[in-house]
This record gives structure tokens, sequence and C-alpha cells, in this order.
């Protein structure tokens, strides 16, 4: 009676030290593998976070260079508007700057209502087929990325672009007590999408209102 009492303590044993193992080895596999997704968590917003910086660097060129300039000369000559600004701009040599629409459609985009938009702007949603413009910018290290800029609307604004003054706050009051509304002659919706060129996996996209 010992003898079989002993083999059930030791069947228990076992069956308790193998149940043991199982647990320890499924702890050690759940731990690896949320390790792995951690690494692969952050790898994936370091991605994103250059891609989301090089968006906003080809968004800020866009609207603080790009936007003023063309409208000087779609003003004057509609019809050669954005190559005459890429042609004279002094671009740096790690920054290429390629016209992907029309120089009359950007013109229209600029200057005009959506409704009133030239016939050749492209209206495909995918921003890749129908961008306004797309930069390549070099990395420090590593394949360049390419950013792409569509002006998807325009409403026109209170004021024309002729002698308009932009003032700092929403409204003034002058002297004689007449309240005079900020000044702006357009308003864009902006759309930005920022990928690695070597990899269009690795993207951001943004949307954004300018007044000009």
């Amino acid at each position: 009676m010992k003898s079989k009492g002993k083999k059930k303590s030791k069947g228990v044993a076992m069956v308790l030290v193998l149940m043991i193992i199982l647990i320890s080895s499924l702890l050690v596999a759940a731990i690896l593998y949320f390790l792995g997704r951690g690494t692969e968590v952050s790898i994936l917003e370091k991605n994103y976070k250059t891609a989301k910086e090089a968006s906003y660097g080809a968004l800020e060129f866009f609207i603080k260079d790009l936007i003023p300039t063309t409208i000087s000369f779609a003003t004057a000559t509609p019809e050669s508007s954005i190559t005459s600004v890429l042609s004279s701009l002094n671009l740096t040599t790690n920054t290429a700057v390629t016209k992907m629409a029309t120089d009359v459609c950007v013109s229209s985009k600029l200057l005009s209502a959506t409704s009133s938009w030239d016939s050749t702007c492209v209206s495909d949603t995918n921003i890749k087929v129908s961008s306004d413009i797309k930069f390549t910018l070099n990395a420090a290290s590593g394949p360049p990325y390419d950013v792409y800029v569509k002006i998807v609307d325009t409403v026109a604004g209170n004021t024309n672009t002729g002698g308009v003054m932009l003032e700092g706050t929403g409204v003034a009051e002058s002297a004689s007590g007449v309240i005079t509304p900020q000044h702006f002659p357009y308003m864009y919706s902006i759309e930005v999408q920022g990928e690695k060129k070597e990899n269009p996996q690795e993207r951001a996209q943004l949307e954004v209102l300018y007044a000009y």
C-alpha cells in the first residue's frame, strides 16, 4: 500500500512540475511577445515622426514661400506661374520640387473659389495622383522622403490681393469707433502626405486650413 501511495505522490508531483514548466513557458513567451511588439511600435513611431517632420517642412515652404510668390506671378501670368516660381526660387541642394498640376490649375486654385477651378485640375482622391506639388527631401541618412501637397478647397475671403494689409487680431476698432475685420483674400484647405520613398507604408498625413 505504501508503494502505491508513493507512486501516486510521484505522479501528482510530475503533473505539478509539468504545469509549472508550461506556465513558465507561457509567461516567457508572453514577455518576449510584448517586448517584440514594444520594439515594433517604437520603430513605427520613429518612422511616423520622421515622415511627419518631412511633411511639416514641405508644408511650411509651401505656405510661406510658394503660395505668396506664385500668387504674385499668377496675377500677371497665370499660364506660367508655377513654372516661373520653381525656376526663380533659390532651392536648397538637398530638396527637389516637382510640378504635378498645370500652371492654370494651380493659378485657379489660388485665385478662385473651388467651384471655379480650371477643368485641368485632377479630382482624384489619391493625393499621389492629383497633388499640386511634390517635394523630395533627402534624409540625414537613408532613402529620401516624398511629400505630396494639394489644395483641396478654396474660399474667397473679404478682400483681394491688391494692397491687402493683414492685421494681427480678429477685429480692430479705429478712432472713429468703426470695427474693421481682419483682412484676408483667400482661405485654403490643404492636404499633405509624406512618405518614405522606398517604403510608402511609412507615411504621415496632414490636413491644414490656411488663411492667406
